[in-house]
C-alpha cells in the first residue's frame, strides 16, 4: 500500500494509506455529490489535514476525479463485462442486475455518483459537471456500438434504433439510482428491472 506522510501539529508527520484515504472521499463524495462535499467532511472521513489533502491528492477537484475513476473501477465493474454478454438482452440483464446488486448492498450509500454530481449547478461545479457527462456519453457510445453489432448480427429487430435502445436503457439505470436512493425497497427495485428485461426486444 502506498503511504504518504501527514501534516501532524506536534511531534513527527504521521502516514496515512493514500488508497484508504481514498476510499474515504469516495464515500463523502458518494453521499453528499460535489458540491455538498466539504473540506472539513473530507479531511475529517480521510483522518487528514487540509494541506495533507492538497499534498497528496491536489485540490477538491482533483481528489473528486481521482475518487471518480475509483468508483468507476470498483463499483461500476459490472458495465465492462456486461458488453461481452453473447445477446442484446444478456447486455440489458447485466447491467441491471449489476446495477440492482450495488443499490441493494448495505456497505454503500445509495444512488449513483455520476448522477448526483452531473445535476450539480454551481460554477464551481462545472468542469466536474463536464467531466461526469463526457464519461457517460463515453459508456453509452461504447453500449450503441453494441447494439449495432446485435442488430446486425439479427440478434435485435431490423427496425430498432440502436442510440435510442441505449439511451432508454441508461434512463432506466440513473432512474433505478435515483429510485434507490430515494429510499424504494429492493424488492420493487427488483420488479423494475424484471420489467425492463421482459420488455427488452428481440427475435
Amino acid at each position: 500500500m502506498e503511504t504518504l506522510a501527514c501534516s501532524a501539529q506536534k511531534g513527527r508527520p504521521r502516514e496515512f494509506d493514500i488508497d484508504e484515504a481514498l476510499t474515504a472521499a469516495l464515500r463523502v463524495f458518494w453521499r453528499h455529490g460535489y458540491e455538498g462535499a466539504s473540506l472539513t467532511e473530507l479531511t475529517g472521513a480521510m483522518g487528514i489535514t487540509k494541506p495533507s489533502l492538497y499534498a497528496a491528492f491536489g485540490n477538491k477537484e482533483a481528489l473528486f476525479r481521482k475518487a471518480l475513476d475509483l468508483y468507476e473501477r470498483e463499483k461500476l465493474s459490472y458495465m465492462k463485462t456486461a458488453l461481452d454478454a453473447p445477446t442484446s438482452r444478456g447486455v440489458a440483464e447485466r447491467l441491471l442486475r449489476g446495477a440492482l446488486a450495488m443499490q441493494t448492498s448495505s456497505c454503500d450509500p445509495k444512488g449513483c455518483l455520476g448522477v448526483i454530481s452531473s445535476v450539480a449547478c454551481g460554477p464551481e461545479a462545472e468542469s466536474i459537471k463536464a467531466d461526469v457527462i463526457a464519461r457517460r456519453a463515453s459508456s453509452e457510445a461504447a453500449l450503441i456500438a453494441r447494439f449495432e453489432r446485435a442488430k446486425a448480427e439479427g440478434d435485435l429487430p431490423g427496425s430498432t434504433d440502436p442510440a435510442a435502445l441505449a439511451r432508454y436503457l441508461t434512463a432506466i439505470l440513473q432512474g433505478l439510482s435515483v429510485q434507490a436512493g430515494a429510499g424504494v425497497c429492493c424488492a420493487d427495485l427488483g420488479k423494475l428491472v424484471d420489467t425492463t428485461i421482459s420488455l427488452w426486444p428481440g427475435r
